[in-house]
């Protein structure tokens, strides 16, 4: 059911965190068909669902034990179906998200090579007599030893979780093998998670960082993916994207290039270090505007050039919420979660919505450490202590920077625990909740879900918004993001005020040719005098030559 992914919008499901139908501490797939007239409402086209295969949950799913068995937490390969038919029913696809860099160490692959290096699974994983000093991203050596056999396997991630090797052609068939199992069922496409990580240098060499530099972006990862569209993709209509972390604009065209046959579409990360410190994620930090608009204008021009394909977002399960991080979650919450909506559903890309985004959901501002549960926010906040920090610098580091801002349960309505589930759920709910929640954001026609809607639609209506070219208009204004899309006799112009004053801002008037047509499609206040620009303002306009406006 491939749909004009220039035009589709995604929507990302946490299934921990969306709604339990079964009324348990955690999300079922059963509680994402209870959604779905909610989902195919706002007009979403997927669903990207994170995992809920079988695992010990040691990082929340992506630590898959049985890729053929959905977790009894999540429900039955039954509910399962049952999503997979209710979504075709009302449009939408389903995606799943595929974790083959790594698998949990309970994972039969694992248990067998544990039995010695002779075991023909050992060769599925890495293995060396002694490690080098490539780290862990969620911190530490990223080797752990085995005892029995006195080596070492390679984990880039927790250390139960272990680097699959991709140098092995049986690994790799039984790789498309599931996936095929997963096609085959029906699903619309496969979100694949850090999958530019799978191909590691054979050497294993060493140097002054934390080894990133010899397995992003691989020596044989295009190659790998290549085999894997022609193996699992080829003659079916799926949905690709990769999670590309640390990666390069150069790679990432070359990821999402139709003509090379490998994926669909990327994420990249780098404008979510904009706020990092000299690089370092677990500091306090502030955003750097001028980084950011520089970073996103540079993917759009690059891979518009390049013939690649963006994913856009601002959110997802493993960043803070959006609205907190560049927008205003007080005062001005409702009109700066607009105005983030329109400044990336204006630019060329397919744009991923995650779960609460739309209702103007933020960071929970958790108060002590007991209220976390995220294995890397854990691991951090014991290392910020180890280095000297207080426990209220440290706490301040992690509300800012933790994986669980965006963990916390849907918010469907002011019920108890927000209408996610009849007991207290794994996380708390957000004391927001009772203001901030579908059921409030469907009855207010000024509600950020209804610009989320409209934008929507937009993008279906007018093709300007997927062939567009990127200009942007504003390059080192303090404030103001300003750009324009173009494509034949159409035009974007999309004006992002980030700040809660009131500015004076009008566009060059070589923004717009002589004598086009300006239309306001939407802006995020009532009318406003021309020129005049309030806090967190954005205003879409479509320009055109009169003879076809």
């Amino acid at each position: 059911m491939l749909k004009d992914m220039k035009q589709a919008v995604v929507y990302q499901i946490y299934p921990k965190s969306f709604s339990s139908h079964r009324n348990q501490a955690t999300g079922d797939l059963l509680g994402v068909v209870d959604r779905l007239d909610y989902l195919a409402w706002l007009g979403v086209d997927y669903l990207w669902l994170t995992p809920f295969y079988r695992s010990p949950q040691h990082d929340n799913g992506y630590d898959v034990s049985d890729y053929y068995s959905i977790d009894p937490a999540y429900g039955s390969m039954a509910d399962f179906e049952l999503l997979l038919a209710e979504a075709k029913r009302r449009g939408i696809g389903v995606m799943l998200d595929i974790v083959v860099n790594h698998t949990s160490t309970e994972h039969a692959w694992f248990r067998e090579a544990l039995k010695g290096r002779d075991n023909p699974y050992r060769d599925f994983y890495i293995w060396r007599d002694a490690p080098n000093n490539w780290q862990s991203k969620f911190g530490g050596n990223a080797w752990e030893k085995d005892d029995a056999s006195g080596q070492y396997y390679l984990h880039l991630f927790d250390k139960t979780q272990a680097d699959l090797n991709w140098e092995s052609p049986a690994l790799r068939q039984a790789v498309f093998e599931m996936m095929r199992f997963w096609r085959d069922k029906g699903v619309a496409g496969f979100r694949l998670d850090v999958i530019n990580l799978i191909s590691k240098d054979p050497a294993f060499s060493e140097d002054d960082s934390d080894g990133r530099h010899f397995y992003t972006d691989g020596p044989r990862v295009h190659e790998y993916l290549q085999q894997m569209h022609r193996e699992v993709f080829d003659g079916h209509d799926l949905l690709t994207v990769g999670e590309m972390s640390s990666t390069s604009l150069e790679h990432c065209i070359a990821y999402s290039r139709p003509e090379r046959g490998e994926l669909s579409m990327t994420f990249n990360f780098h404008h979510l270090k904009v706020d990092y410190p000299d690089g370092e994620k677990w500091r306090p930090g502030t955003v750097d505007f001028i980084a950011l608009k520089r970073i996103l204008s540079d993917w759009q021009s690059g891979m518009h050039a390049g013939g690649g394909w963006n994913a856009l977002f601002w959110c997802n399960h493993d960043q803070p919420r959006a609205l907190s991080r560049f927008g205003d979650d007080g005062r001005y919450r409702t009109e700066s979660a607009k105005m983030l909506a329109t400044a990336l559903h204006g630019l060329q890309g397919t744009p991923y919505i995650y779960q609460g985004e739309e209702i103007a959901m933020a960071d929970p501002g958790f108060g002590d450490i007991g209220q976390l549960r995220d294995v890397e926010s854990l691991n951090a906040y014991r290392q910020l202590l180890e280095e000297g920090f207080s426990d209220d610098d440290a706490m301040a580091v992690i509300r800012q920077r933790s994986r669980d801002n965006a963990r916390t349960p849907m918010q469907w309505d002011d019920g108890p625990h927000a209408g996610f589930s009849a007991v207290e759920p794994w996380l708390a709910v957000a004391a927001a909740a009772a203001e901030i929640n579908v059921a409030a954001a469907i009855g207010d026609k000024h509600s950020a879900l209804h610009h989320y809607r409209r934008l929507i639609q937009l993008r279906k209506q007018y093709r300007v918004f997927a062939d567009g070219d990127y200009r942007c208009l504003t390059p080192d204004h303090s404030s103001l993001w300003v750009y324009t899309r173009r494509c034949d006799d159409e035009m974007l112009l999309v004006i992002n005020h980030f700040g809660a004053d009131n500015i004076h801002y009008r566009p060059l008037p070589d923004a717009v040719p002589e004598g086009w047509t300006l239309e306001l499609l939407l802006s995020n206040y009532p009318p406003h005098v021309d020129g005049q620009l309030r806090p967190w303002h954005s205003l879409l306009y479509r320009a055109a030559p009169p003879s076809v406006s």
